[in-house]
């Protein structure tokens, strides 16, 4: 039986290990240990290591015919220091894995004005987050080149699933762009990220990138209202540019500063994957009946 290895084992990971765990033979680096049960619980036998640590990595070298890297990068910086040290420590194994997949992210373009991106358009990283994914690609292409693995790179937007929606902003009011201003965002459900980085281990080619991500054509604003309308939430109030710069957190300010509509026919041609869910309409009309029986559940006046 394969060996394939976790490298950051959180949501994403965990789904992908439920796809995988019939037929191969799974490990999971964690630096948490109150998350081994958990893997242990997936199938997933735990390995103790820190990517801030490269002393902490040696016991990665258990010769994997794949390895899955989830695990962001640092939070601060231009660089990926996590992914050297984990290339560094998968060199000394006595066998390099034959298979790569990491996930990276579709901020590695940048601003694109709302045009369609395929893989083949230059990056063009306009924020440090984007950078340090831009650094953790090109290292692991040069690494891969070396040693003959067989890279795949997934650029991923934003990950949704019905346990990852933004109904706190929506309860707090959080406003969107107007229309006139507002911005085309990309989403993949999490269940379909898993299977695309499944798919990415036995069909991905080599040191190839691939943009994972869904069928819709939203803004940013269709997409709020789409959540609120799911749970019967008011829909966030449309503010100007120059208004959004006083009333928004930087941080989601600066995707309201990228627009991009990403094209997704390499994934499914060379992947083939077949999305479970090809707009998150799919997932709202799953979520709509549970969301109104929770509501109508609640006393009369109570705060959904």
């Amino acid at each position: 039986m394969i060996r394939v290895l976790l490298i950051g084992c959180g949501d994403v990971a965990i789904r992908t290990a439920d796809l995988l765990r019939a037929n191969v033979r799974l490990y999971g680096l964690t630096r948490r240990p109150e998350d081994i049960p958990k893997l242990r619980s997936h199938g997933i036998t735990p390995i103790a290591g820190d990517l801030d640590q490269l002393r902490s990595l040696g016991r990665l070298r258990l010769a994997p015919f794949a390895v899955l890297h989830f695990a962001p990068p640092p939070s601060d910086g231009r660089d990926d220091p996590r992914t050297a040290r984990l290339i560094a420590a998968l060199t000394k194994a006595r066998i390099i894995p034959q298979r790569f997949v990491y996930i990276s992210t579709s901020g590695v373009y940048g601003d694109c004005a709302g045009t369609r991106v395929s893989e083949s358009r230059p990056r063009n990283a306009q924020t440090p987050r984007a950078h340090r994914r831009v650094a953790a690609e090109d290292r692991l292409r040069r690494w891969a080149t070396r040693y003959g693995v067989r890279l795949s790179i997934l650029r991923a937007p934003g990950i949704y699933a019905e346990t990852r929606l933004p109904l706190d902003r929506l309860k707090l009011g959080t406003p969107v762009l107007r229309a006139e201003d507002d911005v085309y965002i990309n989403h993949i459900h999490a269940d379909d990220l898993a299977r695309a980085a499944v798919a990415a281990v036995f069909r991905g080619l080599p040191n190839r990138a691939y943009n994972v991500t869904d069928d819709a054509d939203l803004q940013m604003g269709g997409w709020f209202d789409a959540v609120a309308d799911a749970y019967h939430l008011p829909r966030p109030p449309r503010v100007s540019w120059d208004e959004a710069e006083t009333r928004i957190a930087p941080m989601l300010l600066s995707f309201m500063s990228e627009s991009r509509r990403l094209a997704n026919q390499r994934m499914k041609r060379e992947l083939r994957v077949r999305l479970k869910y090809p707009t998150p309409q799919t997932l709202f009309a799953e979520i709509a009946p549970r969301a109104l029986k929770k509501q109508l559940a609640l006393p009369l006046g109570a705060a959904p």
